[in-house]
């Protein structure tokens, strides 16, 4: 026997759940890089642009199915189209959620490494090697394994409670020390010397630094700081009132996601330009970069501490989506508990990412395409399955789902006004697969920019 549905106890810990699935790796770890490497304020405004373009209407897409069938991920595709292989739409995104938490819960294990050296003052100091250190903590096995271990039990104990009283409790404290800890750090990038030049370069575009890889770096990371694409969303939206309006809700967690991209760039390259450092550092920049910066600052552990303290819980709240939409899947039919379920995951997940946690390390000299066994996941992840899920949801919704459903969803709570659905369905229609298309026909070589 089925066991009653829970449900969010309401739109706003719907929406903060929702934007602490998104804002995680992708806003504040991987988007400071990439817009570092790709020319800054251009590739922000491009960003923005997708985000707006592709990302908001996919989330209204997912949105959409999730809470239209009340069911997770699997189960909503094949209650839409049963007996058919559109249920493959959500198993590729529960295979997904479970190949991003194999590099994901890596590298949340880094940041509770280095949050705890630095909360106890071990990684600022004279004479220290940041490098070095980098190294050391990622080419070490049991320090790796241990940041691992403990992120993994932390995800397990939160999902086990389950949607009130794990994820939306721990999400609610979560985000809003998140957002009070970036404002203070914002605060004080921005009094330091040198600063205005790091916001120059972060909110003055200039196209002339965009070469074709940024552009398709910039749809990426619309996709990977949304979550969109692997039916996260679906899962999240399941749990939702019927009575809540979908499009405004979506509108919240997408201005929130770009806000706080706009706060880790605002937190992140004042301070690299203020001490003469390298905004193209690429994926070490939190973990090299910007403790050689705090490092000269007057309290700059403290400082580092608050970063890091808040990055470790936007990974959190992220891995807590990429664990929810598994556990449910497993846990739909009634005949697991939720709890058995999520430790049974836990130790599968804790056992599966071990190669990418060595790839650094033991498994150094093995490689995947000329990847690390980390980065090649990464690629898989990030660059194939996302875009693809995100391309078959766009053909779902528009080409399967009954259109009287999907504008009975969409108009739910609404005002009677239907303006934004037109847009919303021209947008899925042609605007999203053809981006799509091109982007995968670009990856293969046939079209270049």
């Amino acid at each position: 026997m089925e066991r009653k549905k829970e449900q969010w106890t309401s739109r706003f810990a719907f929406v903060l759940a929702s934007a602490g699935a998104a804002i995680g790796l992708g806003a504040i770890w991987k988007f400071p890089y990439v817009t570092g490497m790709n020319g800054g304020g251009a590739f922000f405004l491009l960003f923005i642009i997708f985000t707006l373009l592709i990302g908001l209407p996919m989330l209204v897409s997912e949105f959409i199915i999730g809470r239209g069938t009340g069911k997770e991920a699997v189960s909503a595709y094949k209650s839409i189209a049963p007996k058919s292989l559109w249920a493959i739409v959500g198993k590729i995104g529960v295979l997904g959620c479970f190949l991003l938490l194999t590099f994901y819960s890596v590298v949340g294990g880094w940041v509770f490494i280095y949050s705890s050296l630095s909360v106890t003052g071990n990684i600022i100091g004279e004479g220290a090697d940041y490098g070095a250190l980098f190294g050391q903590i990622t080419g070490t096995p049991w320090i790796t394994l241990i940041g691992l271990f403990i992120f993994t039990i932390i995800n397990v104990v939160v999902i086990s409670f389950g949607i009130q009283n794990g994820i939306e409790k721990a999400n609610k404290y979560m985000m809003l020390l998140l957002f009070v800890f970036f404002i203070i750090l914002v605060i004080r990038a921005l009094t330091l010397d040198g600063a205005m030049e790091g916001v120059k370069f972060f909110l003055s575009p200039d196209f002339s630094q965009i070469e074709s890889e940024a552009v398709l770096y910039a749809l990426g990371q619309s996709f990977f700081s949304l979550a969109v694409g692997f039916s996260c969303m679906v899962t999240y939206s399941s749990y939702l009132d019927k009575r809540v309006n979908l499009t405004t809700s979506a509108g919240s967690i997408v201005s929130m996601n770009i806000f706080v991209s706009l706060l880790a760039g605002l937190a992140i390259f004042p301070v690299v330009f203020a001490f003469g450092l390298a905004p193209e550092e690429g994926p070490p920049l939190l973990f090299m970069v910007l403790p050689a910066a705090f490092g000269e600052m007057p309290f700059g552990t403290i400082f580092l501490s608050l970063f890091l303290l808040l990055f470790l819980f936007a990974i959190l709240t992220s891995s807590f989506s990429l664990y929810e939409i598994i556990v449910s899947a497993f846990t739909a039919n009634g005949k697991y508990s939720r709890k058995t379920i999520s430790i049974i995951l836990g130790v599968i997940l804790f056992f599966v990412s071990i190669p990418a946690a060595l790839s650094e390390s033991l498994l150094s000299d093995v490689s995947i395409a000329h990847k690390s066994i980390f980065d090649a996941t990464d690629y898989l992840v990030s660059n194939l399955m996302l875009p693809l899920g995100s391309l078959l949801i766009a053909l779902f919704i528009i080409h399967r789902v009954d259109k009287s459903f999907v504008e009975n969803e969409y108009s739910i709570g609404n005002a009677g006004t239907l303006t934004f659905y037109t847009v919303w369905r021209f947008l899925m229609t042609y605007v999203v697969p053809i981006t799509i298309i091109i982007v995968y026909l670009s990856l293969l070589g046939i079209i270049n920019f």
